[in-house]
């Protein structure tokens, strides 16, 4: 047993008692956080602008303060980008976490030096709770691959500036840092085939035995270590233990990445976002990831379908029901404010408090009233594919509106590894999967309003080429799982079989 491992139990022991303990004390230490937080947005341009010295309770906070998304904030955040301080939260921003927004163009996301650690310490605790769990400390002697942005960062307003993964890059430890790969010139390689092959290049030869990173990119990297190297990444690195997932549901992409692999190994899922760390999977024995509720955010929850509305309910914690859909509002210590982060939730567990992440606020398909969510997609998929042993590699969905009742239908493009023997007759059974996950949906049909769901099959690699022809192959990007129009749908159409 190396020095890491060895120090790594009861390192791991320490912390996970604190997580626990914290576990009893969620809801007491939600209200803790929410009255340190109104302590110093007082003092803010934005605390001025919303009287928040009138503020004590909640009910009075949601009447000073709306829900907002980012482009109601960017007036804030270009304050903060022309140096002026005290504008979200005290003093300046030590970063600036830029991330691509829908309808904003570029976003900037504010990190105070009392947040980052929000985000460093989750994700080590993520870790440490899966070793003092499992036992499995080994894979702290190994290298470990993060695959994640550029850690090169520009300045805007005097503040640095860059991608979350690439600001985080900067603060793993140092007793870790020996073990990380890529390297750091690697990891600033922005073009993102040309730094693939580069950390196979790096990686081919080492003892690997952790690997962090979105699912479609691990995949692309166990990919290319079966063409350059020969071999399954089992074979490869016998050691090989342990995956760090975030950023989409695992679901999809597991069945065919353990097959890459060559051998199914431990994971552990995490809820990161520019704005917080906001959950992470605390044990391999239960649902659910395991809400932050102790680390500078305070929570609010909207019920999904009132996400729309002007006054919509706002719910704190001790509010929240178990399989309520709600969209994710934080008030964080980076100053940000009834933020809206575009995310649903669904809790599985409120003692301790575990959620699931259901989608993206945007990412649904209404096109008749349906309301289908990513949530209930990857469940009807998934589940006729599990049923006939078939692997899919990457899928989105949109609306095909047609005129005349009983025309239109929702389109589904899926890459498949391999391919259903009767399209038509798995396309039922996700179809059949769907509408008894969603029963407007099934009403619908039933009516002849719609006709049953077309799968057209996608290309191998047209999701990647797709990804590629608009320039975000690689890093933090991902496909949609769904839309509520046709415009990735219409671009896939020169990407099908």
């Amino acid at each position: 047993m190396k020095i890491n491992s060895f120090l790594a139990r009861p390192f791991a022991g320490y912390i996970y008692k604190g997580i626990r303990k914290d576990i009893q004390y969620a809801l007491a230490d939600q209200e803790k956080i929410f009255a340190s937080l109104l302590k110093t947005g007082r003092i803010t341009d934005f605390g001025k602008d919303h009287k928040m010295d009138q503020v004590n309770t909640h009910e009075e906070f949601k009447k000073a303060v709306p829900v907002r998304d980012y482009e109601q904030f960017k007036p804030y955040i270009e304050k903060i980008k022309e140096g002026k301080h005290n504008v979200l939260w005290k003093g300046r921003p030590i970063y600036l976490a830029k991330t691509s927004g829908t309808t904003s163009g570029v976003k900037y996301i504010p990190i105070s030096k009392e947040s980052i650690s929000n985000h460093i310490n989750t994700a080590r605790n993520a870790i440490l709770c899966y070793i003092a769990e499992t036992g499995n400390t080994r894979f702290t002697d190994g290298k470990m691959i993060f695959l994640s942005g550029s850690p090169e960062l520009d300045r805007v307003g005097g503040i640095p500036t860059g991608r979350l993964s690439g600001i985080v890059n900067h603060h793993v430890p140092g007793y870790l840092r020996k073990n990380q790969l890529p390297s750091y010139e690697t990891n600033c390689i922005e073009e993102w085939e040309t730094k693939l092959d580069k950390i196979v290049e790096e990686t081919l030869h080492q003892d690997m035995t952790l690997i962090s990173g979105i699912p479609p990119w691990m995949q692309m990297y166990f990919d290319r270590l079966i063409e350059k190297g020969g071999k399954k990444a089992a074979d490869l690195f016998p050691n090989l233990s342990l995956i760090i997932h975030g950023g989409v549901n695992f679901e999809p992409y597991k069945a065919r990445l353990f097959d890459t692999i060559g051998k199914k190994i431990d994971s552990i899922e995490t809820f990161p976002a520019s704005e917080g760390f906001l959950a992470f999977q605390d044990t391999q024995d239960k649902e659910g990831l395991l809400l932050n509720t102790n680390s500078g955010i305070f929570f609010e929850f909207i019920p999904a379908a009132e996400i729309f509305n002007e006054n919509p309910t706002r719910l704190r914690l001790h509010d929240v029901k178990i399989g309520e859909n709600y969209a994710l509002i934080i008030n964080n210590n980076a100053g940000l404010w009834g933020y809206n982060i575009g995310d649903t939730v669904k809790f599985v567990s409120t003692d301790p408090y575990r959620l699931v992440v259901t989608g993206r606020i945007k990412h649904f398909i209404s096109a008749f009233g349906e309301h289908v969510i990513g949530e209930e997609v990857e469940h009807s998929l998934m589940k006729a594919a599990e049923a006939s042993n078939i692997k899919i590699t990457e899928f989105t969905v949109a609306p095909m509106i047609q005129q005349g009742k009983g025309k239109s239908y929702h389109e589904w493009f899926v890459e498949f590894e391999n391919s259903p023997a009767d399209i038509d007759a798995f396309s039922q059974k996700v179809d059949q999967h769907l509408r008894d996950k969603n029963i407007y949906y099934d009403d619908l049909i039933r009516g002849n309003i719609l006709l049953p769901l077309h799968i057209r099959p996608v290309r191998k690699n047209g999701f990647i080429d797709y990804m590629k022809s608009i320039g975000k192959l690689g890093g933090q990007n991902k496909v949609p799982r769904l839309s509520n129009d046709r415009v990735i749908a219409s671009a896939l159409e020169n990407f099908t079989e």
